[in-house]
């Protein structure tokens, strides 16, 4: 079927620049790749872009920790990134950087236009201000105690033990997060986006089909609340643009980054010479823009940018694509348990054309999460690219080589070549909607088909008979050709095997030659494609995880929050500095203690506490009661079922919400930062530790 050519212009959601991406990032990466892929694959005029997102306050204080400046820093982060997509064979036409030029142009080109057509407004603002670093605090580099239930050691904005979200102003006793000095309240002037002043517009646009219903909906929830002006200034010190006219005062990294997609653009219209920026973003432009994102960014993409861009006279996005997050075997990715992993830790031990297909098996157009199960994945993987796919020409490419010179036979009864190039229009639609798990279904059952066909035709069983020579040579020829069918369905999913494909087949696997004619074609001798997932290779992959991963190096967020930051002293990264070891004991000390292996039969939260979670321990038959100070590290569901080691003979201890009768065995300096001990499979509840 022959399609007329469209424009499009695809994005991703910036990384943030101050961390490594890590495997709930390559989510969204693979998943926009992927339909960029096949948006080329069938002809369009596609670019896929995307940048770092350079600037914030995270940043500039990592910068400063590190002891250098912000531009060496987000430089170093910039390269890792590109390498780790690129290795992940993400192919962006251009990867930018917010603090860039074109950016610069761009944000204060905007900001002027929103600002003369009066859509900026300014007041003056109260705000908690580090009297120590002379700086404005953001909310989330501000700590206390929580209004609402009083939970200690909470961030400004909201409390992670009750989900109360507040101002850093209500906290009880708050403190800095960069210096813990008490901060004073001080004024100063800000300007605001008045968002109000698009409220007919957003609503039109909230109904344009523009975005998923889920997210339409959770954003006419902001209509509800009333739409607010949006802060879109910072105060010095800030690692950012100076707002035209206004000196000491920044851009608000949300306001810049979005507009990094027009300025990576740019970059690469500028270099290519044949790409028209205004075709794409002016406001009669007829090419499609999209951006794929996280669930968390969706305020901003689906509220801010658009009205934005209205209002400074440029075309509104196609359509914003949302996706879930990434767990790991169910839950939260950790790093006690090594799922939360890098993407270089990954790379480091597994192909990354496993990654994309399993994504690609899982995902939808909803906005579902997705669990990374590393044995489904392994199990997955082999299953259906090494036992399906590969093995489809492994089996038959060696017999054309030997016995028919490397050529394929004019094929007599096209009907299974027929049955497959019947499903094109329906897996392209698949990858058009971003129903990629459906699209690997329907491609996967029509490799059962192909090999189904082998087996029952066994050509290494024909090829022994004289008489069946050119019936071997019919059946080696199917299923090469229903193999390249195949490899080009999933050449938008697995792009370095469609590769290799291409050099042994001697052609190019494009959508428009799925019918070809392969009589005569000549192709090389096979070599292996794909290797089965080493289950070995995956348990390493965790155990590096746990290795490399310090206790306080946080993670890159693909949303672009403000980073947290402790507010405890700096930690050395070494434990025994910053804990050293107590005075030595006697043997007979240690053997008072009665350590014993206990089954976590039940794990609930202690309303009236804090830090308190109530367990019930099973020590295989008597069961005994415990109050452990873990709730900031553990929810009470990912508790249950866990085995772990307890003190049996500890005297009970009487507090008001009830009797603990032992305590808990747990490891690091506490908070966020703590870790039970989890023995082996094996140990069995009432076991002593010795």
């Amino acid at each position: 079927m022959t399609l007329s050519q469209r424009k499009i212009l695809v994005t991703s959601a910036l990384p943030y620049a101050n961390g490594p991406i890590h495997l709930g990032h390559m989510l969204e990466y693979i998943q926009t790749d992927i339909w960029s892929r096949y948006q080329k694959l069938r002809g369009h005029e596609c670019y896929y872009i995307c940048a770092d997102d350079a600037h914030g306050t995270p940043i500039m204080l990592k910068a400063q920790q590190l002891g250098i400046a912000p531009e060496e820093m987000i430089a170093q982060v910039q390269k890792e990134h590109q390498q780790d997509f690129a290795d992940f064979n993400v192919n962006f036409d251009n990867f930018h950087s917010t603090h860039s030029p074109e950016n610069r142009e761009l944000a204060s080109s905007i900001y002027l236009k929103l600002r003369d057509g009066g859509y900026i407004k300014s007041k003056t603002i109260s705000q908690l201000f580090d009297p120590e670093k002379s700086m404005f605090l953001p909310d989330r580099f501000v700590k206390g105690t929580c209004p609402k239930c009083k939970s200690e050691d909470q961030y400004g904005d909201n409390c992670d033990n009750c989900g109360a979200t507040y101002s850093p102003t209500d906290l009880i006793d708050p403190k800095s997060a960069v210096s813990g000095a008490t901060p004073i309240m001080k004024d100063s002037e800000h300007f605001f986006f008045d968002l109000p002043a698009f409220e007919g517009m957003l609503g039109e646009w909230l109904s344009s089909g523009a975005l998923q219903p889920e997210i339409a909906n959770k954003l006419r929830e902001w209509f509800d609340q009333g739409l607010q002006q949006w802060d879109i200034s910072r105060d010095a010190p800030y690692f950012g643009f100076e707002i035209p006219d206004q000196p000491g005062k920044f851009f608000y990294v949300w306001l810049d980054a979005p507009i990094g997609y027009m300025g990576s653009f740019k970059n690469l219209c500028d270099k290519r010479g044949d790409i028209n920026f205004d075709e794409f973003w002016n406001v009669d432009s007829t090419a499609e823009v999209y951006h794929f994102i996280g669930k968390d960014i969706v305020n901003f993409h689906g509220l801010f940018w658009p009205a934005m861009l209205h209002g400074a006279n440029y075309r509104q996005p196609t359509s914003v694509f949302a996706h879930g997050y990434v767990t790991v075997n169910g839950a939260k990715m950790s790093k006690s348990k090594g799922t939360f992993i890098k993407a270089r830790t990954y790379l480091d031990n597994l192909d990354p054309e496993y990654l994309r297909y399993y994504y690609a098996a899982k995902l939808s157009s909803r906005i579902d999460d997705l669990d990374l199960n590393l044995e489904d994945f392994a199990q997955r993987v082999n299953s259906d690219l090494v036992g399906k796919l590969v093995n489809l020409a492994s089996r038959t490419a060696g017999f054309i080589s030997k016995r028919f010179d490397g050529k394929l036979a004019k094929i007599e009864d096209n009907s299974l070549a027929e049955t497959f190039l019947a499903k094109q229009d329906e897996i392209a639609e698949f990858y058009e909607s971003r129903e990629y798990g459906k699209a690997m279904r329907e491609i996967m059952a029509l490799a059962d088909i192909a090999n189904g066909f082998v087996a029952d035709q066994a050509p290494w069983q024909l090829i022994k008979q004289e008489d069946k020579q050119q019936q071997a040579h019919q059946v080696c020829s199917i299923a090469l050709n229903l193999f390249r069918i195949l490899v080009t369905y999933l050449k938008p999913v697995l792009p370095r095997l469609s590769q290799d494909v291409e050099a042994f087949l001697q052609l190019e696997l494009t959508w428009n030659n799925l019918a070809m004619d392969m009589a005569g074609h000549e192709i090389v001798q096979f070599k292996a494609l794909m290797q089965r997932v080493d289950l070995d290779k995956v348990t390493a992959m965790v155990n590096d995880s746990k290795d490399n991963l310090q206790p306080n190096q946080a993670p890159a967020k693909a949303s672009k929050k403000e980073a947290k930051v402790a507010d405890k002293p700096q930690s050395t990264g070494n434990p025994l500095v910053d804990d050293p070891i107590s005075e030595t004991i006697a043997f007979d000390d240690f053997a008072k203690l009665d350590l014993r292996i206990a089954l976590i039969a039940k794990a609930e939260h202690v309303p009236e506490a804090n830090k308190l979670l109530k367990l019930q321990l099973d020590l295989g038959g008597e069961t005994k009661q415990v109050f452990a100070g873990i709730k900031s590290a553990y929810a009470p569901e990912d508790l249950e079922g866990k085995l772990t080691v307890m003190v049996a003979n500890l005297a009970p201890r009487k507090m008001r919400f009830g009797m603990s009768e032992g305590m808990v065995l747990a490891a690091g300096p506490g908070g966020k930062d703590l870790w039970i001990l989890e023995p082996h499979e094996g140990a069995q509840p009432g076991m002593r530790v010795k």
